[in-house]
């Protein structure tokens, strides 16, 4: 995708477009005083933060900020991401994600491959945002004092600037395999593929309509956005609390804390607690059972996942720390919004790879893009509300975005298998798969089944170079602390679970399994670790 200006359309108040700050601005004159969102130490309702992105968006617009422009938002969480999330989009700019762990030469490539115009930075970011030196970037703006007088002195008045269907809305991806790439979205495709899920997929007509359901429910629910802003995944539990009505609460430590977490559970007095994987969900688990008293967890109904899957082992914790709740798998893409979903009970028994309800909108093709049959693995795809492609991109749109049969699909690359019943088992991510042999190892599976032994406290499998088999599988464990375990043990262990060929040839301890900043694996740099541990 190209820099494009989007579409303008008539905006009235009984004909709103499906439009992100639109749903805002009707939830803020519906339910004004319901709470929105809950930080800990304040709660703010839709009125609130409907005023404050108002100012934000007002701002911007005086700042020269043009429909369509690209705005960094450089940050952890806190009130003011909210603020530019909606804020952007009400001046009809583009927020951007960005991933404020990256150092020097990733930030360059981000900032200027998102062409960013203007920039809504963090005060412990600022240095590193000037040594960038970007053409595009014309205003930067610090968060703290600067940008509490900005908000002041800006207008309350509602920006009337044909805001539009069409409007465009960014996410880049985590770079868990390479460089972030930036998803281009319509806003009304992301409310129907990936913020409508809290409305279990009902169908969307209009915004009235959302407003209505929101007025007529008495007790909202508390959703946890356990991750951080930049990360996709929380910025659209933020949207689909809010499509319905619902009250968000937001972490907002600058690093993850499992016993804060549970604090803003208890005092949140939140239903459902997101994890983005077993990064997150164990640790939560372990301070529960470590303190099983400290906490009243009474209002949590259910554990919610999705991002990164959650391993068996770790589910089994998570149902120790928390009996009788449910917990809620989601599967989804950048690329594709909410795509399938489960609700696991733990009648099922254990699975390596998760099976998923998916509508007729999902698919599994072969490499010549025809349907699978049962049984078959294949690659994941999904029709109906997709992106329009990948910024500036057009190669890497070309590859994911297929029309066959004239019907346009997202394949982002994640293999899958249709199943009798219908679902379809995600095996995982086709960017990452391990051919041993000639044999199609998926790390994802391995690394459920190592996380499944007790003392294995966390995990990744990477192929590295086998004169023989072209790769192997190698494992990286990090121990419990304390423990004794030995590479035999864990091969031993793995071969009682699946296949000879999937069974690490190599198991290689280290002191932590590298991660990205959301908690996912980070398998470019995992291999580099193998790679040098190896030799």
């Amino acid at each position: 995708m190209t820099p494009t200006t989007p579409a303008t359309a008539p905006t009235t108040p009984d004909a709103r477009p499906l439009n992100l700050a639109d749903v805002l601005e009707a939830m803020a004159d519906g339910i004004p005083d319901r709470a929105a969102v809950h930080t800990g130490d304040r709660v703010w309702t839709f009125a609130e933060i409907d005023e404050r992105a108002t100012r934000l968006a007002n701002h911007l617009i005086g700042l020269g900020v043009r429909p369509g422009e690209h705005v960094a938002v450089h940050s952890t969480n806190r009130i003011e991401w909210v603020d530019a999330l909606y804020g952007c989009l009400k001046a009809r700019a583009v927020p951007i994600n960005i991933n404020y762990k990256y150092l020097r030469d990733e930030l360059a490539y981000l900032y200027d491959n998102a062409d960013c115009v203007a920039a809504i930075v963090a005060p412990e970011h600022v240095d590193a945002v000037a040594e960038l030196a970007v053409p595009s970037l014309r205003h930067t703006i610090v968060l703290g004092d600067e940008y509490d007088a900005a908000l002041a002195a800006a207008s309350t008045e509602r920006p009337v600037n044909g805001r539009s269907a069409d409007d465009h809305y960014v996410l880049y991806t985590g770079g868990t395999t390479g460089y972030p790439k930036g998803v281009v979205w319509r806003n009304e495709d992301l409310l129907r593929a990936a913020l409508n899920a809290a409305r279990y997929g009902a169908p969307l007509d209009s915004i009235d309509q959302l407003v209505a359901e929101a007025q007529a429910v008495e007790n909202p629910m508390v959703l946890l956005a356990c991750g951080p802003m930049m990360h996709g995944g929380s910025q659209w539990i933020l949207g689909n609390g809010h499509v319905a009505g619902q009250t968000v609460a937001l972490f907002t430590e600058p690093h993850f804390d499992p016993e804060r977490i549970l604090d803003l559970v208890e005092k949140a007095k939140v239903v459902s607690m997101t994890f983005l994987g077993d990064a997150m969900g164990r640790p939560v688990a372990e301070a529960i059972l470590a303190e099983p008293d400290r906490w009243d967890l009474s209002s949590l109904a259910a554990v919610s996942n999705g991002a990164a899957p959650l391993s068996d082992g770790v589910r089994e914790e998570i149902r120790q720390a928390l009996p009788g709740r449910f917990i809620l798998d989601s599967y989804g893409a950048s690329e594709s919004g909410a795509t399938g979903s489960r609700i696991d009970d733990g009648s099922e028994g254990g699975s390596a790879a998760p099976r998923f309800t998916v509508t007729d909108q999902v698919e599994v093709f072969d490499p010549d893009l025809k349907p699978c049959p049962v049984g078959v693995d294949g690659m994941l795809g999904r029709s109906g509300p997709v992106p329009l492609g990948y910024y500036k991109d057009p190669v890497k749109t070309a590859a994911t975005f297929k029309v066959i049969d004239g019907v346009r699909w997202a394949i982002p690359g994640d293999f899958a298998r249709r199943e009798e019943d219908g679902t379809v088992t995600v095996l995982g991510r086709g960017s990452v798969c391990i051919n041993t042999g000639g044999e199609k190892v998926h790390p994802e599976e391995v690394e459920a089944v190592l996380l499944r032994h007790e003392d294995v406290f966390d995990a990744v499998v990477v192929g590295t170079p086998h004169e023989r088999w072209g790769q192997q599988v190698t494992a990286l464990v990090q121990r419990r602390d304390g423990v004794v375990l030995t590479a035999d043990d864990v091969r031993e262990h793995c071969r009682s679970l699946i296949s000879n060929y999937k069974v690490p040839k190599t198991v290689l301890f280290v002191d932590q399994v590298p991660r990205t900043p959301v908690s996912k694996v980070d398998y470019p740099a995992s291999a580099a670790l193998a790679a040098q541990l190896l030799g």
